[in-house]
């Protein structure tokens, strides 16, 4: 049976400026191919993104919540944005 939510955390550099964005979505891959195609949030156009965490959740409204949470979370951001700068 296929999870009707996840939450994720996308990274992006350009040069020194590391961004993330927190969203949430039904298809993973999908939206990414949406964010990278310019077609996503406002704020993430114009970049290259790369999925850096993603959680799954049994229903659309645990996933809403939990990004509501993450979007928060500056801390657990700024360490996954870490990340960006060891690929």
């Amino acid at each position: 049976m296929k999870s009707d939510g996840y939450v994720y955390v996308l990274g992006s550099a350009l040069g020194a400026d590391r961004r993330t964005y927190v969203g949430w979505t039904v298809d993973i891959e999908a939206r990414l191919e949406t964010h990278n195609a310019g077609l996503g949030a406002r704020s993430t156009r114009g970049r290259v993104w790369v999925l850096l965490y993603a959680e799954r959740y049994a229903t659309r409204r645990e996933a809403m919540s939990r990004e509501v949470l993450l979007k928060r979370d500056r801390r657990f951001r700024a360490a996954l944005a870490k990340l960006l700068q060891a690929q």
